[in-house]
Order: C-alpha cells, then sequence, then structure tokens
C-alpha cells in the first residue's frame, strides 16, 4: 500500500509561520545594515554635542533621537525600494529584495513607509525638537525623492550630489542635543560627503554589469572603470584631508589624528592600489575597508571625546 499523503498544515499553523516570513520582509526594506551605521554616526553626532558625560536625562534624549532617527531612516529606505524595484530585479546585489521579488506589494510598501516617517517625525517632533524633525524629514525627501527619484537615473555624479543626504546623520545628533547646527557638525557633514563617492564608487567597480543591466548611469558605466579609479584615488585623497579637520578646528586631539592619519593613510593606499592595478578583488577590499574606515574614523572621535 502507498503511504498516506500528509495533512495539510492547518491554518492557524500556515499563519503563525506567515507571520515572522512577513515580518522579515518589512524588516528587509529597511536596509539594517545602512540604517544601522546611519544611527551610529547620528550617535556619534549626539555625544560629541555633550561636553562630558551625558546626564540621564541626555541619555534618554539620545535614545529617543536615536529611534526617531531609525524610523525614519528606515522609512526612507523602504521608499527606496519601492522606487526602484524593478531596477532591484535586474541586480543580483539586490535581486533578493521583497518589491523586487514581488513579495510585498506597492500599496503595501508605500503605507509601511509612510507609517515610518509619521511615527519617527512625530517622535522626534514631541520628544526631541522641532528642528532635528525637519532636519530629519529634509533628509528624507533628500534621499527617497531628490536622490532616487531625480539624480540616480540622471547623472553619474548623482553619489556625489546624492552624498548630502547620507551625511546628515551627524548633524541629526548634533541637533537633537542642542536644538542648533554648529560648525562641529558640519566638519562632520563634510567627512562623510566626501567619503561616500570612493565608498560606492568602489561597489560599482565590481558591480558595473549589474548597473550597466540596471540602466543606471553610474560612472564606472558612464566614463569607464580607468575613469572611475582616478577619481576613485583623487576623493580618497581629499578626504585624508577632511578627516583633519576636527583635529584643526580644536574639536578632537591626538587620538583621533593619529588614528585619522593612519586610516586616511590606509585608504589612499587602497585608492592608489585600485588606480594602478584594477581587480575586482581590489575593489571588494577598498569597499570593505571604507566601511571600517568610516565606522573606526568616528569611533576614535569618540574615545578621543571621553579620554581626553
Amino acid at each position: 500500500m502507498s503511504a498516506a499523503p500528509a495533512p495539510a498544515p492547518a491554518p492557524a499553523m500556515a499563519a503563525a509561520h506567515a507571520l515572522p516570513s512577513r515580518l522579515s520582509q518589512f524588516y528587509a526594506l529597511t536596509k539594517p545594515r545602512v540604517v544601522q551605521l546611519i544611527v551610529f554616526c547620528a550617535f556619534i553626532g549626539m555625544v560629541l554635542a555633550v561636553p562630558g558625560l551625558p546626564s540621564l536625562a541626555q541619555w534618554r534624549l539620545m535614545a529617543v533621537a536615536s529611534a526617531g532617527i531609525w524610523l525614519v531612516a528606515g522609512a526612507a529606505a523602504a521608499f527606496n525600494c519601492l522606487v526602484e524595484r524593478h531596477i532591484d530585479a535586474k541586480m543580483k546585489r539586490t535581486a533578493w529584495r521583497p518589491t523586487a521579488r514581488g513579495e510585498l506589494s506597492n500599496g503595501q510598501t508605500l503605507l509601511f513607509s509612510a507609517l515610518l516617517c509619521v511615527a519617527g517625525s512625530a517622535l522626534l517632533y514631541v520628544w526631541v525638537n522641532p528642528l532635528t524633525m525637519w532636519l530629519t524629514f529634509a533628509t528624507f525627501v533628500g534621499y527617497a525623492v531628490v536622490y532616487t527619484v531625480i539624480l540616480k537615473p540622471l547623472t553619474p555624479q548623482n553619489i556625489v550630489i546624492g552624498g548630502a543626504s547620507g551625511a546628515m546623520p551627524p548633524v541629526l545628533g548634533w541637533a537633537a542635543m542642542t536644538d542648533s547646527v554648529g560648525p562641529e557638525a558640519l566638519i562632520l557633514f563634510l567627512i562623510i560627503f566626501l567619503w561616500t563617492p570612493p565608498h560606492f564608487w568602489a561597489l560599482a567597480l565590481y558591480r558595473v554589469e549589474d548597473y550597466r543591466k540596471s540602466g543606471l548611469p553610474m560612472l564606472p558605466v558612464t566614463h569607464g572603470n580607468a575613469y572611475t579609479r582616478l577619481q576613485v584615488f583623487l576623493y580618497t585623497v581629499i578626504l585624508f584631508a577632511g578627516c583633519l579637520m576636527p583635529f584643526v578646528y580644536g574639536m578632537s586631539s591626538w587620538i583621533y589624528l593619529a588614528s585619522a592619519v593612519l586610516l586616511g593613510a590606509g585608504f589612499c593606499l587602497y585608492g592608489f592600489w585600485l588606480w594602478r592595478d584594477y581587480s575586482d578583488m581590489l575593489a571588494r577590499k577598498t569597499f570593505r575597508f571604507s566601511l571600517i574606515h568610516l565606522s573606526l574614523l568616528f569611533a576614535a572621535l569618540l574615545v578621543d571625546h571621553y579620554v581626553l
């Protein structure tokens, strides 16, 4: 006798398994790794804005501000997934996203993005300050609309111009604690603004075929491999100078200076090697080092702030 077919799962069990899957799909839309780096940079801005050790009330404010920034950044990421769903489907790096796979509808994604944006904005407006809310909302518009909808498909300089949105987190953090935007916050903004092109172009170099298929005018597609490699190297040199600004301005001391010189020299070396002797493997290493560079640079600012 043949074995009896297995019974179909009960509706309640199927729903129990579907719920975590659906939640993970929505969570994936927020681009967690990117948002973690955004919140980390914003948190550094918060800490640097407070002389000495923060009070309990200031720690609470930092926690609320971080949550609000996380929600709005997640909303911008979800909106980006919605707008670029057809492009994402053509690229190996992004084809897994729920919007690219058609696992979430446009309406579901748009509603999710709107809810996150409203919740985060309300949190910032009521419990932090209106300036932080408006700056964060402007960052949302800059990334989700100006960069994603207008700049990215229009110009190979999309990363350079759109980098202004990505450089805002420390400014948001500074505004959350001081209700103002000081020169220190603008220096942190400048560092991330200069870091963005070599970071993304290193990625675009070894993902060039993906971008070619997508139709996006990324620099390696429009100007070629050699030109992009030169731009990466030149930007690492300019970034090196920009990373010295916190020390020059007096907002850090020798601990940060030593870290900035070592990390900056490392990034310049990667940029130089990439320019002179290209390989996809080296481009991947350069991209990964760029993440280490920014994380350790801001961590050094944090250590410097409390040690000296």
